[in-house]
């Protein structure tokens, strides 16, 4: 993170050499006052007064000109920084998703948004004013030591005060972030599901689910408004009470004519100048704290050690996969979803897995693709681990084919082409292999159909057969398809059995995931799967008359 954020120092470096001037400029009305009390009036020159109210104006128009260039190049810095961040945000998001817990999944992008409108907005302004202070202080020192020490033991005051804002509000923040943060993800989770909540009449429990969990973050964020506004009302009347009492102290030095009117007027609006950041942080340290708090979480999201991946170029591989007693856990499971897994497959052969629900199948098949990475032991393809693979080489020669199928908004033949330009005869020959071009033709716009937002447009089983013919796009060699038939009529399933022969005569290994059998009619062997250990592993008639005896013994 901070790499990336290191090329936009630039900017910022731009920024704090135009807020010295905008600050120095700043000192052009109080110094304007103190020569008008203390020359103009006393000398009565009009020629004097102009020439003064000239230089004003036009510093002011330059200090003007200078804060608009300032923000702008604020805003275009929050906006490359978001460009910036954004691709190795998502690379991070897309790399790590099955690490992820779903809340660092669906907070990071609004973390780079929040990050950019912070860069980009009225807020970052006082951390750039902020640090001119000192200078403004000396400035009064120049006039008096008495009027300084007023000063500085004000800007002080203000400062503990907006610690203290910090440290009391600290809590409060974060647990009104966190629940709205939770509120929004279950919020996203029912509109993903309106359909259920809909058919099964669930919308009012939704609504109440709903209003606890805001309720949740509305209770911190009122305890934390509470204690800012508190401390917002305090730093302001602090502040108007250090310039009554530098505007006290100016006119009693005045009347022991230590100090000229015009000294008195001028150091009291450059007090005023001086506190005014110190008291817009402390108004808007909510925003400041979201963004350090979405900086920290891109920061561990993007600076999180990737998983090392070979350098070098490795050759297209024949498909020759070895599992080595692989264990895998989930974050927070209590017992491992693999232990011990072992088996290996040749080019060409097909293997077939069962078992019973939550015995680790498709964990299995994640890590047969790279997805994760076991704790211990190891997947090969070829003799090298999956997972030191670079994903763009390796992904041309994968065919997955996942639980539950999902498309892209665009066209038939972007989606089978995985979203990259489509080869319209490779996309044919995809769907050919898939067994589902006869389908993709007889749609009203053939391989130009619009599938719609995960592809809405088309039923289950068509998604599925589509998913089939992009899982078998380019020349893969390995396929681990999850439960392909899942949402398959008899054609379907027709289909996905020629398909299983086609891939094994082109010689590509392959896994097949299933629940029923019958699919299993090209497989060589079978490996039964059963609390995430191998249960049984041999081959395909001897396995199944195994496991279907006991079955018949029941019956």
């Amino acid at each position: 993170m901070r790499e990336l954020i290191s090329g936009f120092r630039r900017y910022f470096l731009c920024a704090g050499l135009f807020s010295l001037v905008i600050n120095l400029l700043l000192l052009a009305p109080p110094l304007y006052l103190l020569q008008v009390f203390d020359r103009v009036l006393t000398s009565r020159r009009e020629e004097t007064l102009l020439v003064l109210t000239l230089a004003t104006l036009i510093a002011l128009g330059v200090m003007s000109l200078l804060d608009v260039v300032r923000t702008r190049l604020l805003v275009a810095a929050g906006a490359a920084l978001e460009r910036r961040v954004a691709p190795r945000l998502v690379g991070a998001l897309l790399e790590r998703a099955a690490r992820l817990s779903p809340p660092e999944q669906l907070t990071g992008s609004r973390d780079a948004a929040a990050l950019r409108a912070f860069v980009a907005g009225p807020g970052i302004l006082a951390l750039f004013d902020a640090p001119w202070l000192p200078l403004f202080i000396l400035i009064i020192f120049l006039f008096h030591p008495w009027m300084g020490a007023v000063a500085l033991a004000g800007a002080l005051l203000m400062a503990l005060l907006a610690v203290l804002n910090e440290r009391a509000t600290r809590n409060s923040l974060r647990q009104a972030q966190a629940e709205s943060r939770r509120a929004a993800r279950f919020v996203d989770a029912s509109v993903r599901n309106a359909e259920l909540v809909r058919a099964l009449g669930m919308h009012p429990a939704i609504v109440q689910r709903w209003m606890q969990l805001n309720d949740k973050g509305l209770g911190a964020q009122l305890e934390a408004g509470a204690v800012g506004s508190a401390y917002t009302g305090l730093t302001r009347f602090m502040r108007q009470l250090i310039q009554t009492a530098m505007l006290a102290l100016g006119a009693y030095l005045v009347l022991q004519e230590h100090l000229s009117a015009g000294m008195m007027m001028a150091a009291t609006i450059i007090l005023g100048r001086a506190l005014a950041p110190v008291e817009t942080l402390v108004a808007g340290w909510r925003s400041l704290v979201e963004a350090a708090s979405a900086w920290r979480r891109l920061a561990e999201l993007l600076d999180a050690e990737q998983p090392a991946v070979s350098s070098v170029q490795l050759p297209p591989p024949s498909g020759a996969l070895s599992v080595e007693r692989v264990l895998f856990a989930h974050r927070g499971a209590e017992r491992p979803a693999l232990r011990g897994v072992s088996f290996t497959l040749a080019p060409g052969e097909q293997l077939g897995i069962i078992g019973p629900s939550a015995a680790g199948k498709s964990t299995l098949a994640k890590l047969l693709v790279g997805i994760w990475r076991p704790q211990s032991g190891a997947v090969r393809l070829d003799g090298a681990e999956v997972a030191t693979w670079p994903r763009e080489q390796l992904g041309r020669h994968l065919a997955y084919l996942p639980q539950d199928v999902e498309l892209f908004a665009g066209t038939i033949a972007q989606n089978i082409a995985r979203l990259g330009e489509p080869d319209s005869a490779e996309v044919m020959r995809a769907a050919q292999r898939a067994q589902v071009h006869e389908l993709i033709v007889r749609l009203p716009q053939g391989y130009d159909t619009e599938v719609g937002e995960l592809g809405q447009v088309l039923s289950a089983g068509q998604r599925q057969r589509v998913g089939l013919a992009r899982a078998l796009y380019g020349a893969p060699r390995l396929a681990v398809l999850d439960e392909p038939n899942a949402n398959l009529d008899a054609e379907g399933e027709e289909a996905l059995l020629a398909a299983l022969r086609r891939l094994k005569q082109d010689g590509v290994a392959a896994v097949i995931i299933v629940h029923r059998p019958s699919l299993l009619a090209s497989a060589d062997r079978v490996l039964v799967l059963r609390e995430g250990a191998v249960e049984m592993l041999g081959p395909r008639d001897e396995v199944l008359a195994r496991v279907m005896r006991p079955v018949r013994h029941a019956a």
